[in-house]
């Protein structure tokens, strides 16, 4: 057993951890989510594809927007629009 480095294993109470949140939050003890995105498979890129075909449908519903131009608006391909939709209903 090496005594050069004696690493303590100290409570949490006594550490300080930097918290720095994420793109959904500015501090993981404040986060909105019951597990943390990045806990999950997939997990960041999972929820931003979520977020994003939630405002793509509520865009279409309340605005009126087409597939041409919500292709456009969410820079996707018209066949990516329509596969979004498509889930919605």
């Amino acid at each position: 057993m090496e005594t050069d480095e004696i690493k303590l294993d100290l409570p949490p109470e006594y550490c300080h951890y930097r918290d720095e949140g994420c793109e959904i939050s500015s501090s993981c003890l404040n986060c909105p989510l019951p597990r943390c995105i990045y806990d999950q498979p997939g997990g960041r890129r999972r929820w931003l594809k979520k977020h994003r075909n939630y405002q793509i449908i509520k865009s279409a519903a309340t605005r009126g927007l087409g597939v041409k131009e919500l292709a456009a608006e969410y820079n996707l391909s018209q066949r990516t629009i329509q596969r979004v939709l498509k889930k919605a209903h």
